[in-house]
């Protein structure tokens, strides 16, 4: 069964930058559709970048992009969203989740991470 770790937020002060990971055990994430999500306190879950890890077919939402990158390393098992010029909106639980469908996005998540907490505030 696949399982997925969120690791890499904390607090930041506005315009600097993070890298958030999702590492998977139990499987290869080679065939998965994997996304990134957040959710901040009393708001709806964003979808805000995803990537095919077999193809590197990739999304970002207008929300984020130009600013927000999502990569993956298959050696490693694991996709990453390099975020830049941080904002203060940006300040939400970080989530990924994976699909086995040959997405972009998943749209029926198998797994999910547990989350991880980025604050950007100075």
């Amino acid at each position: 069964q696949l399982q997925l770790a969120e690791s890499g937020g904390g607090l930041v002060q506005p315009g600097g930058s993070l890298r958030v990971s999702c590492t998977a055990s139990g499987r290869t994430l080679e065939y998965y559709a994997i996304g990134w999500f957040r959710q901040a306190p009393g708001q709806e879950r964003e979808r805000i970048s995803c990537i095919n890890v077999r193809d590197g077919r990739t999304y970002t939402a207008d929300s984020v992009r130009g600013r927000f990158t999502v990569s993956r390393d298959n050696a490693k098992n694991a996709v990453y969203l390099q975020m830049n010029s941080l904002k203060p909106e940006d300040t939400a639980v970080y989530y990924c989740a994976a699909d086995p469908g040959n997405y972009v996005c998943p749209l029926h998540p198998e797994s999910w991470g547990q989350g991880t907490q980025v604050t950007v505030s100075s």
